[in-house]
């Protein structure tokens, strides 16, 4: 009889992972002391680890391979490396602790003498203990065991328990057209035997007088009888037997052989001789050879039709789904594990790995855990500072793009694609390396800097914050004295404000931070004014990107064309100079068509032309507007 399909309303689910001084997951904290220990929640449905290399997923996912095991051939055993080790020290014993909700009826009665009660609901737990038992030695043998109970005193897991809390892993880049090969053990076997259609198979029905057979083993036992009694079989025993083998025999003891198929005629060898593989536009009794990616897509579905059918857990890992999919393959591959997860009939629960932005953009940001520095911070609701309309807009508008902040070390929320071309170079020209820092530049437009940046706050004071540094970078849009109504347009003069109602207006645009979260408010007014109005030389290159940008207008300017721009600007800046205007007045100017519609001049083509002036030229850090400095500072200065 199949089992009950996993339900969110009530069927066995993984809903907690604790490991405690393992790999990198330390030990418990106390009230004094925190600790670093490995506290994941999971939801029933669909868990979608995300987060830099090195941040502990898939420590979680072999924490859950090693308490449970898998169906799969794979064998994972506990050496020394899994011990967690702080400096010179390391530690000579880990525990495991998963922690399954939800269970049935039959499953409470399955499980009866494992359960414990928790809030008056029936909770399975699966401790697992290692142990080094001569850690002194620098080696040595290591004990585990595995048992029920919160803290592992209840009765030893094995057996037919075992067997059902099986979870079912796929590893990262792997061989997915070796793993659907025939042959002894294949994984294919492995799947279709657990299909029940397929055990109604074993059943051996071949009739040799009328060489009948319907059954898988039937058939296997009918082509074995036929291979054996072929005319060419046949011909080749009595050559062996009559020439050759009964000229070995010594006295009266005779030597024969037999002809037949290696193995017996079992289901498990008729399932280990089938092959799963591609039919050319899906014709019958032909096979293709596809690329890995299709049959990492193939791979995936045989495993889902076992996850259907199987008596084992329904819990899946995945290590990089992507590996060997294109964009939109990864985007099919996740539409049909969301539909098995969280659709109106679930099958599974999963818990799954990545790098890919197109993954992390696909899926609600209520579904993602971000894993940074061996923790595991959820972004459920409750869990963050979003509110409903905060996970309905990044359910829209967090696409592929902006996804890269999952993977990030430190984040920069900046207001348009300008800022995103000229930081980088700006960074260089301080002597820092977004690349190297691990910095992602997201361009959330002019709205929506805190809808982003709240993805990365704790709804809970007690929880620790997550240690991504995530910089909001805002214009103050207060316009400098002397800008006319044709460039401010509604913005007010900051001279028309008291000084206390400018510090209130930037305080206004703070008001978010908190946690990780730090925004810095541009000195004067947008980012390309309060360049030019810092020095000089700033200005003199800021000017040539607006000429520059003027230029590209009927095409890109080559390289002479550039060096004669940047000359008619080193003279308009020693012209103003010399007539004694303001380094603010000339800002203005130089701002102007930017900012002026008549001009129809694109920011980005100026903010390209300027960060490539800015790679080509020796600043000090005083041509830099202070704001900037203090944020790239923030963002790239080694903790």
């Amino acid at each position: 009889m199949r089992r009950r399909r996993l339900s969110q309303r009530g069927c066995v689910y993984l809903s907690h992972v604790r490991a405690e001084n393992f790999r990198m997951f330390g030990p418990a904290g106390t009230e004094q002391i925190p600790g670093s220990a490995l506290d994941f929640e999971l939801t029933p449905g669909l868990n979608v680890l995300v987060g830099a290399n090195d941040s502990g997923k898939t420590a979680v996912v072999d924490a859950i391979r090693l308490c449970l095991h898998t169906v799969s051939a794979d064998y994972q055993r506990v050496t020394r490396d899994d011990f967690h080790c702080a400096g010179a020290a390391r530690a000579d014993q880990f525990t495991l602790r998963c922690q399954f909700r939800g269970l049935s009826d039959d499953e409470q009665a399955a499980f009866l003498e494992l359960l414990d009660h928790k809030d008056r609901e029936p909770v399975l737990y699966v401790t697992l203990r290692a142990r080094m038992e001569n850690p002194l030695a620098g080696g040595g043998r290591v004990s585990v065991s595995t048992r029920a109970g919160r803290h592992g005193t209840g009765p030893v897991i094995d057996g037919a328990v075992r067997e059902r809390l099986r979870a079912t892993y796929l590893k990262p880049l792997r061989d997915a057209e070796a793993e659907l090969r025939p042959g002894r053990g294949s994984r294919l076997a492995q799947i279709l035997a657990a299909h029940p259609d397929i055990r109604e198979q074993e059943l051996d029905d071949f009739d040799p007088e009328t060489g009948q057979a319907s059954t898988l083993t039937g058939i296997l036992h009918r082509a074995d009888h036929q291979l054996a009694a072929n005319l060419a079989v046949t011909r080749a025993r009595e050559e062996i037997n009559t020439n050759y083998l009964s000229r070995f025999a010594i006295g009266d003891a005779p030597l024969s052989g037999e002809i037949g198929v290696a193995g017996d005629a079992s289901l498990q060898r008729a399932l280990e001789r089938l092959e799963l593989r591609f039919a050319p536009d899906g014709q019958a009794g032909q096979w293709t050879r596809r690329g890995l990616g299709y049959h990492n897509a193939l791979f995936m579905a045989a495993e889902l039709l076992l996850l259907g059918t199987s008596d084992s857990s329904s819990v899946l890992l995945i290590e990089e789904p992507e590996a060997h999919l294109h964009p939109q393959l990864q985007a099919r591959v996740m539409e049909l594990l969301v539909e098995k997860a969280t659709g109106p009939d679930p099958q599974v629960q999963v818990v799954l790995t990545t790098h890919s932005p197109n993954i992390a953009a696909a899926l609600p940001v209520e579904n993602l855990t971000l894993m940074c520095e061996a923790r595991a911070f959820g972004l459920s609701r409750n869990r963050t500072k979003l509110d409903d309309s905060d996970y309905a807009f990044l359910r829209r508008f967090l696409d592929v793009t902006k996804a890269n902040l999952f993977f990030a070390r430190g984040v920069v929320l900046v207001e348009g694609p300008s800022e995103a071309l000229l930081l980088p170079a700006l960074a260089e020209a301080l002597g820092y390396s977004f690349t190297r820092a691990g910095v992602s530049i997201v361009d959330v437009g002019h709205i929506g800097h805190f809808r982003y940046a709240r993805i990365f706050q704790r709804a809970a004071k007690e929880e620790p914050p997550i240690p991504i540094k995530v910089v909001c970078l805002r214009d103050r849009d207060l316009a400098p004295e002397g800008t006319d109504k044709d460039m401010r347009g509604k913005l007010p003069l900051v001279t028309d404000l008291k000084p206390h109602e400018v510090r209130d207006h930037c305080e206004a645009l703070r008001a978010h931070d908190g946690g990780p979260v730090t925004t810095y408010v541009s000195d004067a007014w947008t980012l390309e004014y309060d360049l030019a109005a810092t020095s000089w030389t700033m200005a003199r290159l800021v000017h040539t990107a607006v000429l520059a940008a003027r230029a590209s207008q009927t095409g890109w300017p080559d390289k002479d064309t550039i060096a004669k721009l940047s000359q008619q600007a080193a003279d308009d800046i020693d012209a103003w100079r010399d007539a004694g205007t303001p380094l603010a007045r000339a800002a203005l100017e130089i701002y102007r068509p930017l900012r002026t519609k008549k001009s129809k001049l694109r920011k980005p083509d100026a903010a390209q032309h300027l960060a490539d002036l800015v790679a080509s030229e020796k600043l000090l850090p005083e041509d830099l507007p202070r704001y900037l400095i203090d944020a790239i500072t923030h963002l790239c200065a080694v903790r």
